[in-house]
C-alpha cells in the first residue's frame, strides 16, 4: 500500500489542463490500486506563503533556540516538510508560466527545500538529498510544444528546474508527461489531448 501526495497548482478551475489530467491519474490509480491513501493540496487556490525574513532565521536556527515568533514563522513549512515526507509517490499538476513554473509552485517549494530536513551538507560541503526511494509523476500544461529539436525547446525552464530541484532532494524517478501545443489550432490541440489520454493510461498501468 502506497501514500501519494497530489498537488495541483493552476489557479484554474475546470479549464485547467494539468488539474484535468492529475486527477484522471489519480482516479484511475485508485481504481486500479483501492488501498493506497491520498493527500490533496490545491496550491492554485489555496497558495502557501512565500519565504521572509523570519522564515529564513527560523530555518537556520536549532530547534531548541528558536523563539515562539520563530517557531510560528517556521510552522506552515514543518507541516508542508512532513507531509512531503510522510507520502511515497507524487503526482502533481503544473502549468508552464512563461517558460517555468507557477509561483504558487515555486513558493511550495521553497516551503520544502530545508537543510537537515529534506538535504543536507556534508563535511565536504557536498549536497545530499534525503528524500530517496520514492517516484514522482508531474503532468504539465503548455500553449506550445518544447519537445527537443522543436524552435521553442531552448526555452523550457520547467522540466529542467523541476527535474534539478526535486533530484537535489534525492527524487531521481521522475516521469513527465506535457499536454502541449494547447494555444495551437483545434485540430492540434485535440491530437495533443489525444496522446496525453493515452500517456496517463500507460502511467497507470507501468507506474
Amino acid at each position: 500500500m502506497a501514500h501519494i501526495l497530489h498537488i495541483d497548482s493552476s489557479p484554474r478551475g475546470d479549464r485547467s489542463f494539468s488539474r484535468k489530467f492529475s486527477y484522471e491519474f489519480i482516479t484511475s490509480w485508485k481504481t486500479a490500486h483501492p488501498d493506497d491513501t491520498v493527500t490533496y493540496r490545491d496550491l492554485g487556490h489555496n497558495p502557501v506563503p512565500h519565504v521572509d525574513e523570519s522564515w529564513i532565521a527560523a530555518a537556520f536556527s536549532p530547534p531548541q533556540t528558536r523563539s515562539p515568533e520563530l517557531n510560528q514563522a517556521i510552522k506552515i513549512s514543518d507541516e508542508l516538510v512532513d507531509e512531503f515526507l510522510a507520502a511515497d509517490r507524487y503526482v502533481f499538476g503544473v502549468p508552464m508560466y512563461n517558460f517555468n513554473i507557477p509561483s504558487t509552485f515555486k513558493a511550495y517549494i521553497d516551503q520544502i527545500v530545508r537543510v537537515g530536513r529534506t538535504f543536507a551538507v556534508t563535511e565536504q560541503g557536498a549536497f545530499q538529498g534525503l528524500v530517496s526511494g520514492k517516484k514522482m509523476l508531474i503532468v504539465t500544461a503548455r500553449g506550445g510544444s518544447f519537445t527537443q529539436g522543436s524552435p521553442a525547446a531552448p526555452y523550457d525552464y520547467q522540466e529542467p528546474y523541476l527535474k534539478a530541484v526535486f533530484g537535489f532532494l534525492g527524487i531521481t524517478d521522475i516521469s513527465l508527461i506535457h499536454v502541449e501545443n494547447l494555444s495551437a489550432g483545434d485540430d492540434v490541440r485535440e491530437q495533443s489531448l489525444a496522446q496525453a489520454q493515452e500517456a496517463i493510461a500507460q502511467a497507470v498501468a507501468s507506474w
